[in-house]
């Protein structure tokens, strides 16, 4: 059975036909904005080489753990996904078999943003006009796959077609950046640059803490079993990655911990975390002072500092055993922030020319903890919805319980954190319309005149983000 694709130009729009003709009128002024991305996690090797993505599956399925975490849900195992195993045992290598597979099972995507964003792809990207399912799996493969294999669909150019004015990827301090001096290299005009991810040598529950402290000593020259040679090492990477165009940094820390230890309680900390004589309560008391000593870098480089807390990571022992990390089974935490942060906001928050991007997975703490934090403090900022949270509902949501205490001046427009590619225009585009839909509604209750709704459209799409990412 095949059923036609559609997407409504009214999609996400309200019932309401004032509102929405007020919203649609936003949406018009603002959807052919260049895109700013200032926060994911695309593989720069693609831009870099810039070859033909290999098949639909290793395009669409295995970057994507939104779509295998839901099949993985009703009970497809991932090696049945093609989701390659870090010991090496069999998984499914023949990619129109995976194929079939997600297409068989796509309805069990209905209702979710996920969906929006992949029909958004197929129709917008890949010109189908008839639903995905067992039935069409074949014609949709087909397509896909003869669309890749054109010069109008490697990455560059999908890059310049999506009017992506700038990407920022994500990588690792140990990181060479070799894909990213291959770009600058190459003469391409597009903007793809690094966020610095410092996780694997500040977090001592991180897998291969030891070694990862020993790599940094080796690539930076400095002395890692030391305090201060630590900390002229985290210097050293910091300063070669904004060189190579990062304006950010990106932390995922389990909560939103911060500590402000003297000098002294610093370094006896730390000889004990990288000595190997660690406890949890260690653990946690380095990661809250490390977000500290970040800030105050920051201070020193104008990185941008982005805190991304409250995900208990690789929540499935067995998935990560198996395939590692980012497979999925990383689960939302209850977090609290005020007490949490109040020890760096003491040392640095009143800085005005430092900036802290906060995002959290709580959406309880928007309107209790965040929004007045943010609605105070001059250093920081909130972070759209994100993640669980990027969807229709969740943008909604976020403006709701944010913007009557921290407005919109204190957020930061939205980024879409992805790593699948193609879904960049989609997230964008729900985005752009769930922020016209919020300010129809304001200028419909006369809480907002409509010339102002147009003037914050543009913020919200565009140069909120690249205000506050120094893009």
């Amino acid at each position: 059975m095949t059923n036609p694709l559609i997407l409504h130009p009214d999609r996400l729009f309200p019932a309401d036909t004032n509102i929405r003709d007020i919203a649609r009128n936003l949406y018009q002024s603002v959807k052919e904005l260049p895109i700013i991305s200032p926060h994911g996690h695309t593989d720069p090797a693609w831009f870099a080489d810039n070859q033909p993505f290999g098949n639909p599956a290793d395009l669409l399925i295995r970057p994507d753990h939104y779509v295998f975490r839901m099949l993985y849900s009703q009970g497809i195992p991932l090696e049945q996904l093609g989701i390659r195993s870090q010991d090496g045992s069999p998984v499914e290598q023949d990619p129109r078999k995976i194929w079939q597979r997600f297409a068989e099972n796509y309805h069990l995507f209905r209702g979710t943003p996920s969906r929006i964003w992949l029909d958004t792809v197929f129709h917008d990207v890949f010109d189908l006009d008839v639903q995905l399912n067992g039935d069409t799996a074949e014609t949709y493969y087909a397509r896909i796959d003869s669309y890749l294999s054109t010069p109008e669909f490697l990455p560059r150019a999908l890059f310049e077609r999506f009017n992506i004015e700038v990407l920022a990827t994500t990588e690792s301090p140990l990181d060479d950046l070799r894909h990213h001096q291959k770009i600058r290299e190459s003469g391409w005009a597009g903007r793809v640059i690094t966020a610095f991810r410092p996780d694997p040598v500040l977090d001592p529950e991180f897998e291969g803490f030891a070694d990862n402290l020993a790599k940094l000593a080796e690539i930076t020259g400095e002395d890692t079993s030391s305090w201060s040679g630590y900390l002229a090492a985290l210097r050293n990477r910091r300063a070669f990655f904004k060189e190579m165009g990062a304006t950010s940094t990106d932390h995922g820390h389990p909560t939103a911990a911060t500590a402000n230890l003297s000098p002294a309680q610093a370094e006896a900390l730390f000889n004990r975390v990288q000595g190997g004589d660690c406890s949890a309560a260690d653990a946690e008391l380095f990661r809250a002072h490390m977000l500290t000593e970040m800030a105050r870098m920051s201070i020193e480089d104008g990185l941008v500092m982005q805190i991304h807390p409250g995900s208990y990571r690789n929540h499935n022992t067995g998935v990560f055993q198996r395939f590692g990390r980012d497979k999925g089974c990383d689960i939302p935490l209850q977090t609290e922030y005020v007490q949490a942060l109040q020890p760096l906001l003491e040392a640095v928050g009143n800085e005005s020319q430092l900036s802290i991007i906060l995002f959290t997975l709580d959406e309880t703490s928007y309107s209790r903890e965040l929004a007045p934090l943010a609605g105070h403090y001059p250093a920081l900022k909130l972070g759209p919805a994100w993640w669980f949270h990027d969807s229709p509902e969740g943008m909604r949501r976020f403006r709701e319980q944010v913007t009557e205490t921290a407005g919109f001046y204190n957020t930061v427009g939205f980024n879409d954190d992805t790593r699948a590619f193609l879904s960049i225009p989609a997230r964008h585009d729900v985005a752009r319309r769930m922020d016209c839909v919020w300010l129809a509604q304001l200028v419909a209750e006369h809480r907002l005149q409509e010339s102002e709704a147009f003037e914050l459209a543009e913020d919200l799409a565009y140069n909120l983000a690249k205000r506050a990412y120094k893009l």
